[in-house]
């Protein structure tokens, strides 16, 4: 549960470090208008560039599921702790009427018991 939810933190950021240095590395290998490249030296910075931004487009993808597990992650966190305060309720509730069933028989009890000449009744 909490567990599950900072592993899918970490899987999140780990994924969003990972979309963003793709695209550093496709902002590096964009033409400039500076450049004095030949033909071949272009198309392949071309092939290159158009590689990452298939691999950013992935990791996009990837950052969204991450970001979706987070979000599930999180609500069955929260969930669990509903869940476990709604359990704890409960069992206060028994416990109170237990130990009020556990009065009323004291106080039905009769004053002189077998067992002992004197029993005082409950004040």
């Amino acid at each position: 549960t909490s567990a599950d939810e900072v592993r899918a933190h970490e899987k999140f950021a780990s994924e969003t470090n990972l979309a963003s240095r793709i695209q550093a590395l496709a902002d590096a290998v964009s033409p400039t208008p500076d450049t004095h490249a030949s033909a071949s030296s272009l198309v392949a910075q071309a092939h290159f560039r158009e590689r990452l931004h298939h691999s950013s487009a992935a990791a996009q993808m990837r950052v969204q599921s991450a970001e979706m597990f987070v979000n599930r992650a999180a609500e069955a966190t929260r969930s669990a702790t509903r869940d476990q305060s709604a359990i704890e309720k409960l069992l206060d509730r028994a416990r109170i009427a237990a130990v009020a069933k556990e009065m009323r028989a004291l106080e039905e009890t009769p004053p002189i018991s077998p067992l002992k000449t004197k029993r005082h009744d409950p004040c």
